[in-house]
């Protein structure tokens, strides 16, 4: 409970699962969240180039036996790819803080959904994802100290919207 509600208040969305096995895990389990409850006919998923290398590797891997195509590219495409959902990094690869509000509001236009992987210690500084527009976010507890084992390198996280709950992957812990 205390990881979810943390997961929560750093993002700013309304549910978040137990873990996953890491960041790239939950981007991957993300992109079939939202081409499930997506209402686009699309089979496009937009994943900007300053993704993490490790999580595109893991994105392509899950999409190709759903037969999802990936297409990478600048962040500033993401809305006119025609995609059901787009991945961005925030920060990015190389430390980059970008404000995607109006991002954010072109891909919701378009009827695409927006997945963002996030550093949780760096949400304790920066507008949570959720505030400006993310229907979905992801990304590794490991900046808090959570060391690698038990199964996995460390301890993903994915929150979302509180309509996603039913469509969500992992376990749920609540009162």
């Amino acid at each position: 409970v205390n990881f979810q509600t943390m997961v929560c208040d750093l993002t700013a969305m309304a549910i978040a699962n137990a873990s996953m096995l890491d960041e790239a895990t939950a981007a991957a389990e993300a992109m079939t969240l939202c081409h499930r409850v997506g209402r686009s006919e699309s089979n496009r998923f937009f994943v900007a180039d300053d993704v993490f290398a490790q999580t595109i590797d893991v994105v392509l891997t899950r999409a190709k036996p759903l037969a999802i195509e990936v297409v990478i590219g600048p962040a500033a495409d993401a809305a006119k790819a025609g995609a059901f959902a787009v991945l961005l990094q925030y920060p990015g690869t190389h430390g980059d803080v970008r404000d995607y509000r109006a991002l954010a509001e072109r891909v919701h236009a378009e009827g695409g959904h927006v997945i963002v992987a996030a550093d949780l210690l760096a949400l304790t500084l920066l507008t949570p994802p959720g505030e400006w527009g993310a229907d979905v976010v992801v990304g590794s507890a490991q900046r808090f100290g959570v060391p690698m084992g038990y199964g996995g390198p460390h301890a993903g996280y994915l929150a979302t919207r509180d309509e996603h709950k039913r469509s969500m992957p992992g376990r749920l812990v609540g009162v």
